[in-house]
């Protein structure tokens, strides 16, 4: 989608999320306080920075405030972030995830990834959305989809309590579970996260069993290195096919395009580009130039959810796109040691 494109699909949505008929509780009650006229001021992507970012009110929020009036008569899901920096925040679904999660299966196919099989997800489940995610994937290649229950939220208290024993107590907890299934299962894909993919690593039967069984890694969750990433490629799993997905509740899924030759970083993500812009950004708010870190700042324009001029908790390199008009790419994401002085703890997710 070109720049043209995006802004004609911003304009139609202020007219949505901002009609009285249409617009969710949420948004309608704030149209008056924001200073100017969403639906006649907002012409492009530029005019989304006059909003305000509204992510810590999707911490307290009822779910019911954020739907869509338009929408009122589609069931709807509620997932949480990972409250990594706080309480949880939430968003609501009706559908939208699943058309992104078609668009973002094709570039994992792109990537190697069996376009059919099984999947075995080695990571959280609800409230998160990655359950969600993973399972559609599974679903689009009519695999059966079987799961390892991970709870994010107690492996940090885990850890930022003094107790990393337990913590790795747990991990060894969801290992032997993984170990279960892989041992009488066909299983073609592993979803997982880079800190339990270097446990698995470790773990002599476990990593031959995965080795010997499994077509296709992918990881998501957390950052991984680029030397972690061409150990678990080149040393590990040689004849695996292994992909990337930056994420998370809030924005949804950029998976990792397809290496090209020239590429200075081994992973490179790719928003949705119909519905979503991600920018990265200095102290001053100003975009930095390609090659350089900025902190990611999240414009997401769905018929579900409008979530405008988001700063995340992530740094990543800016890189050029690989099309004229296309998207940017993000290289070597990074979590901040603090956000808004809470100590981010990454924990295994």
């Amino acid at each position: 989608m070109s720049s043209d494109d995006f802004d004609s699909h911003l304009r139609k949505l202020m007219a949505w999320h901002f009609g009285d008929a249409t617009g969710s509780p949420f948004w309608l009650g704030k149209r008056a306080t924001l200073g100017f006229d969403p639906v006649s001021d907002v012409q492009g992507a530029a005019d989304l920075l006059r909003f305000p970012d509204i992510s810590s009110e999707l911490r307290s929020v009822p779910a019911g405030q954020l739907i869509p009036q338009g929408l009122a008569d589609r069931p709807f899901r509620v997932y949480d972030s990972g409250g990594t920096t706080g309480a949880p925040k939430r968003i609501v679904d009706s559908g939208y995830r699943s058309r992104l999660l078609e668009w973002a299966h094709g570039r994992l196919v792109a990537r190697g990834v069996p376009a059919t099989g099984n999947w075995l997800h080695l990571g959280p489940s609800g409230p998160h959305v990655i359950g969600f995610d993973v399972s559609r994937y599974a679903a689009l290649g009519n695999g059966i989809f079987y799961t390892v229950d991970l709870d994010p939220r107690w492996v940090k208290r885990l850890i930022g309590s003094g107790r990393p024993e337990q913590a790795e107590e747990y991990v060894q907890h969801l290992l032997d579970q993984a170990e279960t299934i892989l041992r009488s299962q066909d299983v073609a894909v592993l979803s997982t996260t880079p800190p339990l993919l270097e446990a698995i690593c470790a773990r002599e039967e476990l990593y031959e069993l995965v080795l010997a069984k499994v077509r296709a890694i992918i990881w998501a969750g957390t950052s991984i290195s680029a030397e972690s990433l061409r150990l678990v490629e080149e040393v590990f799993f040689p004849g695996t096919a292994v992909a990337g997905i930056y994420g998370n509740s809030l924005m949804g899924v950029a998976p990792q395009r397809e290496r090209l030759d020239g590429d200075e970083y081994p992973c490179v993500f790719e928003a949705f580009p119909e519905t979503t812009l991600l920018e990265l950004v200095d102290e001053s708010g100003e975009q930095v130039g390609y090659g350089e870190r900025g902190r990611v700042r999240l414009h997401l324009v769905a018929e579900e959810m409008f979530l405008p001029n988001i700063l995340e908790r992530d740094s990543a390199v800016r890189i050029a796109p690989t099309t004229p008009g296309g998207p940017d790419g993000l290289a070597d994401v990074q979590t901040f040691a603090t956000v808004d002085d809470v100590a981010v703890i990454e924990g295994v997710y």
